[in-house]
């Protein structure tokens, strides 16, 4: 992936300030693209979008993904050659808590940015970002390809069902004929360093460190394409650039890590403690975790994993660090941050060696 195809570019990005939207925003900057963010406040404290000082590099707007006449406003201004819509509430724990916002967002606010692409004539290539919740999820051991059925058990999963189906009304109804590409992405849960949301593994060990807790675990045997959070947002930059080129390419696409990489969440808790206890670092405080059980626990699947040769086939594209890398270079990322360090470097160090592979 040679990132200099976005040098100068016009970038939209809804969700920046978010862990993934942060990630993105940073690469896109380090790229010399002129990047637009549209999103609500950061929803954490402390967040990667404040610890990156990402608003005094970007155009950044603090807005409501449900909110059209102000999304259109900005993004008519913006007049972006590339959309990346991430903007969403990504929690299933929470869909739980609050449907009726998690429907609103995911779906209305998916709506909302492609009216905005519909009726603006700079667009020239469109992400849709979804989850690998999408499916109707049978615990089956193989993974998911693109032409299964979509049906996402809990509202946050099935409201990602509903926007990648009516993504696809809209490039049928009126995106393909402006010759528009949409590809919608399906990703694998992510991990990385500056995610501080709750119920996430990776946040969860951080917060379990810092109080000199343990983790609680719920689920340990749940299985789950993990993989570093650069993987998916390289394979989305990827994606927007080629399918300019060549708009056949277009389409959904899994985005995760090889099938024999696929992690439970215990056998990446085990990764956690080993690297983290090796020294490697450091003397640290010792981590450790434990499993609780949840009365009333809302529904969660129990296994999941992606197929992703569709994404090999048609771009040549592969993952290049293993579960066991994404989180050590996640626990590298947090040893900046609990030093005090810029994470910036960090970052910067690892995006050069992800390239580099």
């Amino acid at each position: 992936m040679d990132l200099n195809f976005y040098s100068g570019k016009k970038v939209f990005i809804t969700g920046h300030t978010g862990f993934k939207g942060a990630w993105l925003s940073f690469l896109l900057l380090e790229a010399g693209a002129e990047v637009t963010g549209y999103s609500l406040n950061p929803p954490t404290t402390p967040s990667l979008y404040k610890l990156c000082k990402l608003d005094e590099r970007m155009n950044s707007v603090i807005g409501d993904i449900r909110d059209y006449k102000n999304l259109k406003k900005v993004f008519a201004e913006a007049k972006p050659d590339v959309v990346f819509h991430l903007a969403a509430q990504p929690l299933v724990r929470e869909s739980y808590i609050s449907p009726r916002e998690t429907y609103e967002t995911n779906v209305m606010g998916t709506v909302n940015i492609l009216e905005c692409v519909r009726t603006t004539d700079t667009v020239k290539s469109v992400i849709i970002v979804t989850t690998d919740k999408v499916y109707r999820n049978d615990s089956r051991p193989k993974g998911y390809v693109e032409d299964d059925i979509l049906n996402g058990h809990d509202p946050y999963s099935n409201s990602k069902s509903c926007a990648d189906i009516l993504t696809s009304s809209y490039v049928n109804s009126f995106l393909s004929e402006r010759k528009i590409p949409v590809s919608i992405l399906r990703a694998g849960n992510v991990i990385g360093g500056g995610d501080f949301a709750k119920d996430r593994l990776v946040p969860d060990c951080f917060r379990a460190i810092q109080t000199n807790s343990k983790v609680m675990i719920r689920n340990p045997r749940a299985t789950r394409p993990f993989q570093h959070v650069l993987e998916p947002l390289v394979a989305y930059l990827m994606i927007a650039k080629e399918q300019i080129a060549k708009p056949e390419l277009a389409g959904a696409y899994n985005v995760g890590p090889d099938e024999s990489d696929v992690q439970s969440v215990s056998e990446m808790l085990m990764h956690f403690q080993t690297i983290w206890n090796s020294g490697e670092f450091g003397k640290n405080t010792p981590f450790d975790w434990m499993y609780t059980e949840e009365e009333n626990a809302p529904h969660e699947a129990a296994m999941l994993s992606l197929n992703c040769d569709k994404l090999k086939k048609n771009f040549n594209w592969q993952p290049k660090w293993t579960a066991h890398e994404a989180v050590h270079k996640s626990i590298e990322w947090m040893q900046y941050y609990l030093k005090g360090k810029d994470v910036s470097v960090c970052m910067q160090k690892q995006i050069k060696e992800y390239l580099r592979k």
